[in-house]
């Protein structure tokens, strides 16, 4: 997670956290004079569109006061989903044994997407893939996106 995306996800967290939910992770994209933010939030019963509605005024409150993002930006607030973005280590930990998608800041031997069966994280923060046999070790913080392949 980048310098930015930390700094959102240190000032949003508490919020969401006081409202019953699991900060997933936070996104923050930039597209030219307006950005996006996206919110991805988690709870054992499932998220409902309340519960997105209820958080977006809560974070959209603490955004106001914190003033993190300079400019215009959308704030949308989400469940995972099916295809489960990845963001901490811990995430890469709990989903050992799923298939993901994941997608390079650089290239790795001439390819910037895999898609495989992930084994888990090293104390090193060292993501082990498998793809079609071998063994990838890519480090965490150049994991660009990580998602978890829906199973149907």
């Amino acid at each position: 997670m980048g310098q930015a995306s930390q700094q959102l996800h240190d000032i949003i967290e508490p919020a969401v956290t006081a409202l019953g939910y699991e900060l997933v992770g936070v996104e923050h994209i930039a597209q030219g004079r307006h950005s996006m933010l996206r919110i991805y939030i988690d709870s054992p019963s499932g998220i409902t569109l309340d519960d997105c509605e209820k958080v977006s005024h809560q974070v959209s409150a603490v955004l106001d006061v914190e003033d993190p993002i300079h400019g215009h930006y959308t704030l949308e607030v989400s469940s995972p989903g099916l295809d489960r973005p990845l963001f901490t280590a811990d995430h890469y930990r709990r989903f050992a044994g799923n298939e993901i998608q994941v997608r390079l800041r650089t290239p790795l031997q001439g390819r910037r997407k895999f898609t495989g069966l992930l084994h888990g994280i090293g104390d090193d923060d060292v993501v082990v893939l498998e793809v079609e046999g071998t063994e990838y070790r890519l480090a965490l913080d150049e994991i660009e996106k990580a998602n978890l392949v829906p199973k149907w």
